[in-house]
């Protein structure tokens, strides 16, 4: 699995949302069980699947609100929401001592290395960029909406806010490791 397949309801939400956002929130609880369900099939273990988990229970409460209130002012800040619900996904599994990208990583990382503290201190801190990239587009989508912006702020926080942290995970993982492989060859 990849980190970008967990975004895979969101994308699928958002271009039914342009559409109907009740039929979006749909099609994110859609697309999100069937990946949950498809990863279980797949002996993927509950913890590699915080993303999914709460994307589903996000996509579930925007359909509750979108269908019960199909006129509600939700649906003009659903980005900003989207966002503040990732972001305290990212920061709330880290203050669980879980972060969320832990399970993920275990699943492309052979399990001699699952219990150090190499291992939780890499996934801290690349959940603390994936952190820092929600919370960062949540707010510049805010103060867009306040201020009456142009769209291409908003493109443009999405565009930094998602592929900062997306570069950020592919390459510090191997940073971390050469260090770690140099300081070993130094001491042998």
């Amino acid at each position: 699995m990849s980190y970008g397949r967990g975004f895979a309801p969101w994308i699928a939400a958002g271009f039914v949302s342009a559409v109907d956002w009740r039929w979006g929130a749909v099609a994110g609880v859609v697309v999100g069980v069937l990946l949950l369900l498809q990863d279980r099939s797949g002996g993927v273990a509950m913890d590699a699947m915080v993303l999914e988990i709460s994307t589903i229970v996000y996509f579930v409460i925007i359909g509750a609100i979108a269908f019960s209130s199909p006129d509600s002012s939700v649906q003009d800040h659903s980005d900003v929401l989207s966002f503040v619900w990732l972001a305290g996904t990212a920061w709330g599994s880290m203050l669980l001592r879980s972060p969320f990208t832990l399970g993920i990583a275990r699943r492309q990382t052979p399990e001699e290395y699952w219990d150090t503290p190499g291992f939780l201190a890499v996934n801290n801190a690349i959940t603390a960029a994936w952190g820092a990239g929600f919370t960062f587009i949540a707010v510049v989508l805010a103060i867009s909406s306040a201020t009456g912006a142009p769209v291409w702020v908003g493109i443009t926080a999405h565009v930094i806010g998602l592929l900062a942290p997306a570069i950020f995970t592919s390459v510090y993982p191997k940073r971390v490791q050469a260090r770690l492989e140099a300081m070993q060859a130094a001491s042998a």
